[in-house]
């Protein structure tokens, strides 16, 4: 059976939970002990030679970056979350760097300093707070404009694209960002956090969070 290996803080983690949930994908959830060092072992480090999560075992193939994963998931199981066309194909390709690289890494800096930071502990990067809500500012309306035009970010239906920027977005309420201001993605966000894919692998983001501090 597949195993994925990852943490429930992890928006990278969840985005292949997601997808796998989406696909039908049976697999196993393996959550990785940071404090004890799981990622550091010699049994690990033949999967992720860095160390990081999320990773993937389809019997004995691993598979490591999150991006990757999903697509090769869909890929061998043939999923519409990721057509064989080519055209589309690409546009959803495009979409996925796109929210990723730049939604995606503002997303992070925020997050990170915000929520993690004063945790672990280690010195907050005020910069980059700012530097991060400065990105969504710039990139999060095109991303309104472009789902406004259509169901989904590509097109009527749901596809990895979708599925990859639920999961940068996931958590915002958790690192108080507003997306009130760009109302087809509240609408678009909505939609998909109601359903099987997404309520299978948690209710809400922050729930694991509100348990650590309870």
């Amino acid at each position: 059976m597949l195993k994925i290996y990852g943490g429930d803080l992890s928006s990278f983690c969840n985005k292949v939970r997601f997808a796998a949930n989406a696909i039908g994908v049976e697999y196993e959830y393996v959550k990785i002990n940071f404090k004890a060092k799981e990622h550091k072992t010699d049994e690990f480090l033949k999967m992720h030679p860095a160390g990081k999560i999320p990773v993937i075992d389809d019997n004995g193939f691993f598979v490591f970056e999150s991006n990757a994963i999903i697509k090769y998931l869909a890929d061998k199981h043939n999923s519409e979350l990721y057509p064989k066309d080519f055209q589309l194909r690409t546009e959803i390709d495009q979409w996925i760097d796109f929210c990723s690289f730049h939604v995606g890494s503002a997303m992070d800096k925020i997050l990170f300093n915000k929520v993690f930071a004063p945790r672990i502990p280690v010195p907050v990067d005020e910069r980059a707070i700012e530097d991060g809500y400065l990105f969504l500012s710039r990139y999060l309306p095109i991303v309104n404009e472009k789902i406004g035009q259509e169901t989904r970010l590509v097109g009527q239906e749901t596809t990895l694209a979708d599925i990859n920027l639920l999961a940068i977005l996931d958590p915002c309420e958790t690192a108080e960002i507003d997306l009130s201001p760009h109302e087809n993605i509240v609408r678009w966000r909505k939609d998909l956090k109601q359903k099987e894919f997404y309520t299978k692998c948690h209710r809400e983001y922050g729930l694991v969070l509100k348990r650590m501090k309870a």
